[in-house]
């Protein structure tokens, strides 16, 4: 006998991702250069959007990965905080960076830096607890406050008034002080910084560093620095805002990436470095409660990997080698009279694109008629130049998006021919510049 089936309820998932189904900039970029490669088959689609590698991570690193796999126990599981290799090879990395003795207590590894994050505010956030975060921000860092309860604050950096006119630096990107002053309040459980900053490229001079550690010092705020990017500096010095003082440095957790510092995003390894080891155990314990433990076997990669970096000069010469990268650029945007942000971090660079004429009768999707106008001028390019360019505003709130509607983001982590390409092909911009 046939059982009867009943009409099945609705489920209802967590209403957090039912407040805005609109498609995100990684979704909507990848559909538009998918659809533009499917449509012009004989050409070659040039992908300077989302941050991913086009080559390999260093020799070393690969052999370090496979070398790590023919160890059986290295294949189960590792301790919660990660594994000691791993450990002591950061304690050595970050002993001489933060000019202070460590120990393991002093760091936790995370899988990638963002489940560092996202461990960082579950482990101090209860609801009704505000973040402090500074726009432009790397669009991951709302859902981890939101989705743990916390309201998040927002502070502007705003742009040069001339960034569509000449070239700019990152530090002429200023933070607004006197809102950042105001935003403080019995709420606050913590800030947010990025340095060097996506997609700015700004590094944060120890001035503007000291300044906003002060400010948590004075009420009592955790600060989370994201550092991804800290091997990929072109100032002369990188600040740590926990080197600054004693007082900063125990309110401080740094967060870094493996996948950043040796191409391998993939990997999903990264760390959580703080002064303060009370501190630091909140966040472990987020860290045990979200994935338990990291993967071993890449853990064990990057252990040796550090080691092996740190006797070769490794990160030195990486960053002589993102300063050609951005080179190969720049010489065409300034060929062309486009305005950017000349990167002082990062692999990313910020072009202003305010003297290119779209046509006015250029047909866009209907999905794109209420996002701002970076995202129609990224999707033009695709389709007419065949670039691809990560459009901005995704990491404003809409009231304040304006700032960046004629501005695109641009990664070089790139091969250098592969750049090689991407400069000749931007020279198709020609004929739309009104210059």
């Amino acid at each position: 006998m046939k059982r009867a089936i009943g009409k099945m309820s609705k489920i209802t998932p967590n209403k957090y991702f039912l407040k805005n189904n609109a498609k995100d900039v990684w979704t909507l970029t990848n559909e538009f250069a998918a659809h533009s490669a499917a449509a012009n088959p004989g050409k070659e689609l040039i992908n300077l959007g989302q941050g991913f590698f086009s080559y390999s991570p260093p020799t070393f690193a690969i052999k370090e990965a496979k070398a790590a796999l023919d160890i059986p126990l290295v294949n189960q599981y590792s301790p919660t905080r990660g594994r000691p290799s791993l450990l002591n090879s950061l304690v050595e990395l970050y002993k001489p960076l933060l000019k202070q003795e460590l120990d393991t207590q002093n760091v936790l590894v995370t899988t990638g830096a963002n489940e560092g994050i996202l461990a960082c505010l579950m482990g101090l956030l209860n609801a009704g607890d505000e973040v402090i975060v500074f726009e432009p921000f790397f669009d991951q860092y709302i859902p981890n406050i939101e989705l743990v309860g916390g309201t998040v604050r927002y502070v502007p950096i705003n742009p040069p008034k001339e960034i569509d006119q000449r070239v700019t630096s990152g530090q002429e990107w200023q933070v607004d002080w006197e809102t950042l002053e105001k935003t403080f309040n019995s709420k606050t459980k913590a800030v947010i910084i990025n340095t060097p900053h996506n997609p700015i490229g700004k590094v944060f001079t120890e001035d503007e560093l000291l300044r906003i550690g002060n400010l948590c010092v004075k009420n009592n705020v955790v600060i989370i620095s994201d550092e991804v990017y800290e091997h990929l500096y072109f100032t002369e010095t990188f600040p740590r805002i926990a080197a600054l003082s004693k007082e900063i440095g125990q309110l401080t957790l740094n967060v870094g990436s493996a996948g950043k510092s040796f191409a391998a995003t993939g990997w999903r390894i990264g760390w959580v470095v703080s002064l303060n080891p009370e501190l630091l155990s909140f966040v472990s314990k987020a860290h045990t409660r979200i994935c338990f433990a990291s993967p071993s076997p890449l853990q064990e990669a990057c252990a040796n990997s550090i080691t092996d970096a740190l006797k070769i000069n490794y990160f030195d010469n990486m960053r002589k080698e993102y300063i050609r990268k951005f080179e190969i650029l720049t010489k065409v945007f300034d060929e062309l009279g486009l305005p950017f942000t000349k990167p002082e971090g990062t692999y990313f660079i910020l072009v202003d694109f305010s003297k290119v004429k779209i046509p006015a009768d250029y047909e866009f999707p209907e999905e794109l008629h209420a996002k701002a106008k970076d995202f129609r001028i990224a999707y033009w390019l695709i389709n007419e130049i065949g670039i691809v360019a990560i459009p901005p505003t995704e990491f404003y709130i809409a009231e304040h998006e304006k700032v960046a509607e004629n501005l695109l983001r641009f990664a070089v982590c790139k091969e250098d021919d592969y750049l090689e390409k991407a400069a000749e092909r931007f020279k198709d911009l020609k004929p739309y510049l009104d210059v």
